[in-house]
């Protein structure tokens, strides 16, 4: 059955968490080779390559195939390892692949990270055009636009150019076919599982919009640019592109997010998303995963404690609209009126009653809300 199966290379201990590793079009699993590695040190990986390349047969898929047809041989992989349900992390199509399992098999799915990647990949032509090409002429005629297409500047991965110059004609005009017929924007919704985007922002095949259109549709989902990246991050930025995924699968965006809707409320979380640009977005995933993923979620104090330091905080620095949002906070944390009143008094005597006289109007305006 081995034969049947794609190439793969498992990393870790057996017991530890699984993570499966998709590649992009043209390459193989070196793609992750200064990733790969060090997230073995928390989890089993398991890379994998697509059919016709690296050391995955060819004849795995034919003309027409579907991204489907590659997250079924995908599935049979983690059969075949025994794992059920696994974190994926995939680039380009094997973001695709990663999108496809988190709509169609989301038992299989504990997290996801697309990278590099889109729901649509531009529409059918240009892969029609390309995969008509590729079957009459093989695929030298790419090698020539390989690094301006993958990589910014003037880095180059020459084993990566090797998986393209020695990939399967065939079986990669068959991956074209796929991403030409591959649109999964009607379905985002549905995702449910923890979803992290990771854009090259200077990426000329899916740029920081494509993955900006994804995490706009799937709830909850978490946006990060990398500066410097173009479409093979994981090879050109691996630093930044396992500092991401390390955040992402330890779970502090995610448990930052949820920490964060708890306290400012869903109403104010939501609004503070739908303002979020490209420019922005870094810096909301910041907020998610070093405030409210590590700070709030200290066990060493209440909420009630944190509501209380944070509201003085913000009288001693003046941040009168940060303040009206954590008295409201204060309140879901469970403060009383007079408790309010209580640290706004105090901060009369360490702030400056001027503050304080700001602070009680502010608090005044917030509570009057709710009556």
């Amino acid at each position: 059955m081995t034969e049947k199966l794609l190439n793969h290379r498992t990393e870790g201990a057996a017991s530890a968490p699984p993570l499966l590793l998709g590649p992009s079009l043209g390459t193989s699993y070196a793609l992750w080779d200064k990733v790969a590695p060090e997230l073995s040190v928390t989890h089993r990986v398991v890379r994998w390559d697509l059919p016709g390349h690296g050391g995955s047969a060819a004849d795995l898929i034919g003309p027409g195939a579907t991204v489907g047809d590659l997250a079924d041989l995908v599935l049979a992989l983690a059969d075949s390892l025994g794992i059920e349900r696994f974190a994926y992390a995939g680039v380009s199509l094997g973001g695709a692949v990663g999108l496809h399992l988190a709509v169609h098999h989301p038992e299989r799915v504990a997290s996801l990270a697309v990278l590099c990647s889109s729901a649509h990949f531009n529409g059918s032509k240009p892969w029609e055009e390309r995969a008509e090409r590729v079957r009459g002429e093989g695929l030298e005629w790419l090698l020539e636009s390989a690094n301006s297409r993958w990589f910014a500047g003037d880095f180059s991965v020459p084993e990566l150019l090797r998986d393209q110059a020695e990939a399967d004609p065939g079986a990669y005009a068959a991956c074209c076919d796929a991403l030409s017929a591959f649109d999964l924007r009607d379905r985002l919704a549905e995702i449910s599982a923890p979803t992290l985007l990771v854009a090259g922002r200077q990426d000329p095949a899916t740029p920081p919009p494509h993955l900006r259109e994804i995490a706009d549709a799937v709830p909850r989902a978490t946006l990060v640019e990398l500066p410097g990246a173009s479409h093979l991050a994981p090879a050109q930025c691996p630093e930044a592109v396992l500092t991401t995924l390390r955040a992402h699968l330890g779970g502090g965006a995610r448990r930052g997010m949820e920490v964060r809707r708890e306290v400012l409320g869903d109403t104010h979380v939501d609004r503070a998303q739908a303002r979020q640009t490209p420019f922005t977005a870094r810096f909301q995933d910041f907020i998610s995963r070093y405030a409210w993923g590590e700070i709030w979620t200290d066990p060493t104090l209440s909420r009630r404690e944190r509501s209380m330091i944070t509201l003085t905080a913000l009288v001693a620095h003046g941040h009168y609209d940060e303040l009206a949002m954590h008295v409201r906070a204060a309140r879901r944390n469970g403060l009383t009126p007079e408790e309010i009143g209580a640290v706004l008094l105090q901060t009369a005597v360490y702030c400056g009653v001027p503050a304080a006289n700001s602070a009680f109007a502010t608090a005044q305006r917030v509570l009057a809300e709710e009556d």
